[in-house]
């Protein structure tokens, strides 16, 4: 299971031209799930998201949370995030997991995240979707939790 993470002031999904979901200050995070991914993946990567610290303190380093700060998160499924283009022009998405796989892990990693006090919104699974985003710093953090 992939994360990317990007720090946002602000950060919205519309699909067919509707505002599907926005948060201000928080993450956007870009879910993208593997074939041998599981609940234990999810269950790492949520624990891990809600604990990050990419917030500034008064000092000026990255000490505080999502919950310190009052944030939220965005989570966007994107199965992209498995494409591999080592070879040829045209990506391959064979590791990327199938549809209902990928849908229930995807809930799953929203539902435990939200369990660790994290306020989540989700973009639409599977729709074509426009996302907006102000990435604050610029911060951006990959994350990945191999299944196994």
């Amino acid at each position: 299971m992939r994360a990317l993470i990007q720090r946002v002031s602000r950060a919205s999904v519309q699909v067919d031209g509707e505002e599907a979901a926005r948060i201000g200050q928080g993450y956007l995070v870009l879910l993208g799930v593997a074939n041998e991914d599981g609940e234990a993946e999810a269950a790492w990567l949520a624990r891990k998201i809600a604990g990050l610290r990419l917030f500034e303190d008064d000092a000026g380093k990255m000490n505080l949370g999502l919950t310190d700060v009052g944030g939220a998160v965005l989570a966007v499924s994107q199965f992209t995030l498995y494409g591999d283009a080592r070879k040829g022009r045209r990506p391959s998405f064979t590791q990327a997991a199938p549809p209902a796989q990928a849908q229930a892990l995807y809930d799953s990693f929203c539902t435990l995240l939200a369990g660790e006090g994290v306020p989540v919104k989700k973009g639409v699974f599977q729709a074509h979707m426009e996302v907006s985003l102000v990435n604050d710093g610029p911060v951006t953090l990959w994350l990945e939790k191999d299944s196994g």
